[in-house]
């Protein structure tokens, strides 16, 4: 095992991270292949993670300070209440802790590759046509040609060619309402000093909330605004979204664009709704939302990871997490076993639970917080307070602790 080859499918954070795992556990041979033929730096908005999780993160040696990060330690929830008595913020619901770190995924996923060893081969415009996995091996077949390794991770997303190999039965299933992102720098966001740059904002209206922080901006060295608004599409307006899609920035219909506009000017106080309306046309992208996850993350000789192995609706505040902590184990698994049975059978029994704890919080938390929202105006400090406990059932929103338990 210590002299194998492995092959990664998939060169994001997931798959990067997986390489570095593998070379530590003692792996011989890595080669990654990621589809895309230039750089994923300028890829992604943000993403934030839990302190608790950092730190254990870090004691594995897959993030540190030096990554470009904003530390948020409060969230305070918002709701429109009359024609803005309230003040172009809204009417304050609750403040809570809420101690996360801010990333902007492209940095972060430039820091990791630049981690990954030099002696890998990291093979950029390499799709992967297919994928064929015995109790022996693995074929990939990419680019006209074919590789036996001794074992495949699939850190594909959520398209996976290696979960489709192991698990053709397992697919994302839609549900039934969408996320729309947005970020840009902070210098165009007006009246910046009512939103303190600490501060993570819930902003909820019937039928779905926004989601606000900062994060870094590699171009300034200062910050961008980053939004994510969830909602469900009017009816007939989510046909075709069943199929597993991304409508990029620039192409999201004017129906879809409608719906958002009427969000922004009639269920969002002023402040958030001008947030969302100072996002130009080719910085906006829409995110139908799916989730799943495979029954095991080890089968043969291929291994899941990341969101080729699981998708939790991002409510949970925990994916980029989960694909790090994924990580993490592999290591573990490959420096605790002598044989690569041994290894993926580890790492399956640690990780596949949590796939399944992640998909439910999101379930749970997408029915409270879109599907069947709560009457918002009859909330208070106490009341939002018992509400979100109950949301988050299993204490699991930013992640699970690695090892199992829950913060």
């Amino acid at each position: 095992m210590r002299d194998g080859k492995v092959a990664i499918v998939g060169g994001s954070i997931a798959g990067c991270a997986a390489a570095l795992a593998l070379r530590r556990g003692g792996a011989g041979e890595v080669t990654v292949y990621e589809r895309a033929s230039g750089r994923l730096a300028d890829r992604g908005v943000g993403l934030a993670m839990h302190n608790a999780r950092y730190a254990e993160l870090e004691s594995a040696g897959l993030v540190d300070a030096s990554m470009p990060w904003h530390q948020v330690t409060r969230r305070r929830w918002y709701v429109r209440d009359g024609a803005g008595a309230n003040g172009p913020l809204g009417r304050e619901l609750a403040v809570m802790p809420f101690p996360f770190r801010t990333y902007n995924w492209g940095p972060l996923w430039r820091e990791l590759r630049r981690r990954v060893p030099q002696e890998a081969d990291f093979r950029h415009g390499s799709a992967v046509e297919a994928v064929e996995v015995t109790t022996r091996g693995a074929e990939v077949h990419a680019a006209g040609r074919t590789d036996r390794y001794d074992v495949v991770i699939g850190a594909d997303g959520y398209r996976s060619a290696v979960r489709a190999a192991v698990h053709p039965e397992v697919g994302p299933g839609y549900a039934g309402y969408l996320a729309w992102r947005g970020a840009y720098p902070t210098e165009r966001l007006r009246d910046a000093g009512l939103w303190p740059e600490d501060e993570c904002a819930y902003v909820v209206f019937p039928g779905g909330h926004l989601i606000g922080y900062r994060i870094p901006d590699p171009a300034t060295g200062g910050l961008r605004v980053n939004w994510v608004l969830y909602t469900a599409p009017p009816p007939g307006l989510d046909q075709g979204l069943e199929t597993p899609t991304t409508l990029h920035p620039g192409t999201a219909g004017d129906g879809l664009r409608a719906h958002l506009a009427y969000v922004a000017d009639e269920l969002l106080p002023d402040f958030w709704g001008d947030l969302v309306r100072e996002t130009t046309y080719d910085e906006l992208f829409l995110q139908p939302l799916y989730d799943f996850t495979a029954p095991r993350y080890a089968v043969d000789r291929a291994l899941l990871m990341g969101d080729a192995a699981t998708v939790a609706r991002p409510h949970t505040g925990a994916g980029a997490v989960k694909a790090l902590q994924d990580a993490t184990a592999l290591q573990s698994a490959l420096t605790s076993a002598s044989t690569w049975p041994e290894a993926l059978s580890a790492y399956d029994t640690d990780r596949a639970p949590t796939g399944r704890v992640m998909v439910d919080l999101g379930r749970r938390l997408g029915r409270s917080l879109v599907q069947q929202t709560p009457d918002w105006q009859a909330l208070d400090q106490a009341g939002l307070e018992t509400w979100w406990q109950q949301a988050d059932g299993t204490g699991a929103f930013g992640g699970r602790q690695l090892g199992g338990s829950t913060t």
